[in-house]
């Protein structure tokens, strides 16, 4: 089985090539011939953040020229295609209806179905890509009887960051979210402030290690939202107020200083990592969950992948730890592909009238 997998969520063009093996045995595989991703982050660099109509435009010019990329990378350029995977949700309007468009296009052409995915589940698939793959997440109704479920599932990415009961694949409760600014989001405002470039996430992160050997000499402490809270929800707008406010009230020659900017880059990726492990462990711990799972373009994050692992390894529990590996933490269609195969039709084709976009759809 040949899936062709779309993703235009945001401002990441993607198509990605995905064969199954095996398909009649019970022990399936699968390769990814291909995973083509078009980044405009230098686009929408000057802006701070994504421009969803300018996003718009660049998905139109771009998805026709890295589909011809895929399909060469893939040696398909016969157009062997069984599924259409598509991100339909959640995302920005104008940027889902350009891969949806797309789609239907070409599932009238190929005479193929199209297969809806949530962007949110494909982050969390995601960690079966690679060296996390394994036979067994192929097996249907494995649920707690296996050795992953239930997992809880931290997804923290630019646009949300959510605590997620999962007891098989496509089986899922949201147990907290975000109530204001997402963690990404949070880095992208903080870095503008301290003047460094977008996406935020990553240039915190670089000004943060270069202290790793440096001692502290200003002794910054910010606020830790809503760590200590009963409930598993999130905010981060208070942080990113915080920032600010220290930020005025230092004079001109601190805020513009190199050892002022590492530091305060430290001390806000140490806060939402406190706040991220904190909520995570407390709901792993309630549920009994036998996996924690990670996804989404923060988990790129070397930091908070070491301070999960230490703190998993401090306090001695026996538990799975899943992350993907990098290029497969942002967005990209190789996940839309492999959670597609997961909801295939076993019958009938989708109808196509009924694909619509979902700027906020739920996983629920």
């Amino acid at each position: 089985m040949i899936i062709l997998a779309i993703e235009t969520s945001c401002d990441d063009t993607c198509i990605a090539i995905l064969e199954i093996k095996n398909q009649k045995s019970k022990v399936k595989s699968f390769e990814i011939l291909s995973n083509v991703v078009s980044s405009q982050v230098k686009l929408h660099a000057k802006y701070g953040g994504v421009y969803p109509m300018l996003a718009k435009r660049e998905h139109q010019k771009n998805l026709p020229v890295v589909f011809k990329k895929a399909l060469k990378r893939a040696k398909l350029l016969s157009g062997k295609i069984d599924l259409i995977s598509l991100t339909v949700g959640p995302g920005l309007e104008p940027c889902l209806w350009v891969g949806i468009n797309f789609a239907k296009e070409l599932a009238k052409k190929l005479k193929v179905p199209i297969i809806p995915v949530n962007h949110i589940e494909a982050h969390i698939v995601a960690n079966f890509i690679g060296e996390n793959s394994t036979p067994p997440i192929f097996k249907q109704g494995a649920g707690r009887n296996s050795k992953l479920f239930p997992a809880v599932c931290l997804i923290v990415s630019g646009g949300h960051t959510q605590l997620i009961l999962m007891t098989n694949i496509g089986k899922y409760r949201i147990l907290g979210e975000t109530r204001d600014d997402a963690a990404g989001e949070c880095f992208d405002k903080v870095a503008r402030i301290l003047g460094l470039l977008y996406p935020g996430g990553p240039a915190i992160e670089r000004q943060a290690a270069t202290l790793n050997l440096k001692p502290l000499t200003l002794n910054l402490r910010l606020p830790r939202p809503m760590i200590y809270q009963k409930n598993y929800d999130f905010s981060f707008s208070g942080l990113k107020t915080a920032v600010l406010y220290d930020f005025k009230n230092r004079s001109p020659e601190i805020r513009k200083s190199k050892n002022y900017i590492r530091e305060m880059a430290k001390e806000i990726q140490r806060a939402v990592i406190d706040v991220l492990i904190q909520k995570t462990l407390k709901a792993t711990k309630e549920y009994k969950a036998k996996s924690i799972i990670l996804g989404g373009g923060v988990t790129a994050n070397n930091e908070l992948r070491k301070q999960f692992q230490l703190t998993i390894s401090n306090q001695q529990l026996t538990i799975n730890f899943l992350v993907p590996p990098k290029i497969y933490c942002t967005d990209n269609a190789a996940m839309i592909a492999l959670t597609g195969y997961f909801h295939r039709p076993q019958k009938e084709q989708y109808n196509l009238e009924k694909i619509k976009s979902n700027a906020n759809l739920r996983l629920e």
